[in-house]
């Protein structure tokens, strides 16, 4: 496992693991002796997470907070295993999300539809059960206290209906989990980070997502903790890419509307790898185009399913008449 990186004051960035290096991280929030994760990786990850707190020094007692920023696997799905090794932890979620932490039948049907069911078990293990009573339903705006560190919950939805992202007051930085979306760092160039929304399944919601990327940037941060992948300083400078990506990616799955259903998946999954690859150009990235193929494959996939879920809901939604 690759070394944690001090990225901040006490804020420590850990690999997760997952597919490769690069694709996932999880951070842990340090103040005198407590201690507190944002997301956690996979069940595969519990055990690198535990090492780690054993490297400072300290132990799992320590941990007094435990935050997915939503409850996909990437990021939440070693919650159980780690709330199950750290006795005085509480797990914050969104009300939203709660429920499936407590009972993650749910999730486990659905990443076993979306991956494969030996897929799934391969790469994310299993997803334990949190017990209802270490449960924290965290309302917009909710301060956590991690020993006079002050962290707050902010409601987000866009990418999910269940994200929150986390402010730090005391670095002036956010976890944003996917709200301020994916920059990989072999990407990164002289120009800086390229930025793409991630539109995975199940609950894409372009208006939503612009909102939320709104009320971050009125806080003025500093920089940004991204699951994938890293520290991004001075996100104002990146907002609007951002805020391009989701507006680009809705306008491509609308194209769609009028077409036939049979197929669509597939015609979605090349124009989002056809656009990924042109934003990569776009940005001065010289890396052979069967590469940067590669790098993108999951994000192609997952976005081309997340945008085919939502137009077959707006599809319902709207009238044929209309």
């Amino acid at each position: 496992m690759i070394q944690p990186i001090t990225v901040a004051e006490n804020v420590h960035a850990l690999e997760t693991g997952l597919y490769r290096h690069g694709l996932a991280a999880c951070y842990l929030v340090r103040e005198a002796d407590r201690l507190a994760f944002v997301d956690t990786g996979t069940a595969h990850t519990t055990p690198h997470l535990l090492q780690f707190i054993a490297d400072l020094g300290l132990t799992p007692e320590h941990v007094d907070w435990i935050i997915p920023t939503h409850v996909h696997l990437d990021h939440a799905g070693g919650s159980g295993d780690l709330m199950a090794a750290c006795p005085n932890a509480r797990l914050v979620i969104h009300p939203k999300g709660a429920p499936h932490m407590i009972d993650p039948s749910r999730l486990i049907a659905g990443a076993s539809a979306v991956y494969g069911a030996e897929d799934f078990a391969k790469d994310y293990k299993h997803l334990l059960p949190v017990p209802a009573d270490r449960v924290l339903v965290a309302e917009d705006g909710m301060e956590i206290d991690l020993a006079g560190r002050k962290l707050v919950f902010i409601d987000t939805p866009g990418h999910a209906n269940h994200h929150g992202c986390i402010w730090d007051e005391r670095t002036q930085g956010f976890f944003t989990g996917d709200t301020f979306g994916i920059a990989y760092k072999e990407f990164r160039n002289e120009r800086g980070d390229m930025l793409f929304a991630p539109t995975t399944p199940v609950a894409f919601d372009p208006e939503a997502w612009l909102a939320s990327i709104d009320r971050l940037m009125s806080f003025q941060p500093q920089r940004m903790y991204l699951t994938h992948y890293g520290c991004l300083e001075n996100p104002g400078t990146l907002a609007e890419d951002l805020r391009q990506s989701v507006r680009d990616l809705a306008v491509l799955a609308l194209a769609e509307t009028a077409g036939p259903a049979e197929g669509r998946l597939d015609r979605l999954r090349a124009a989002v790898g056809d656009h990924l690859v042109r934003r990569v150009r776009e940005h001065g990235c010289d890396l052979p185009e069967s590469r940067v193929r590669e790098l993108l494959a999951l994000d192609t996939d997952l976005n081309a399913q997340g945008l085919e879920v939502w137009l077959t809901r707006r599809q319902k939604a709207t009238p044929a008449s209309q």
